[in-house]
């Protein structure tokens, strides 16, 4: 079975190209109101020129907006870091 993680960053790095990408898996630090082997809170850092002309909101729906299908279907936090491009 695919894991959440490489389909996150495959669909990120088909959008948006990035210079740099690192997408963690921080569901490990959510245990109480996680179960054990899901992939439900992520932390993501990156750099992309597609990024750059947008303000921080909009950058931040744009990867809303690629990764609907995951986030509507069991990831429950996303931190997103934009590093200028």
């Amino acid at each position: 079975m695919e894991k959440i993680r490489d389909r996150i960053i495959q669909k990120l790095e088909n959008e948006l190209h990035p210079l740099f990408l690192e997408v963690k898996d921080d569901s490990a630090k959510h245990a109480g109101h996680v179960e054990a082997g899901q992939e439900t809170h992520f932390s993501i850092t990156i750099q992309a020129p597609a990024l750059t002309p947008l303000s921080r909101v909009a950058a931040h729906q744009r990867i809303y907006q690629i990764l609907d299908h995951e986030l509507k279907t069991g990831v429950h936090a996303l931190a997103i870091h934009i590093k200028p491009a």
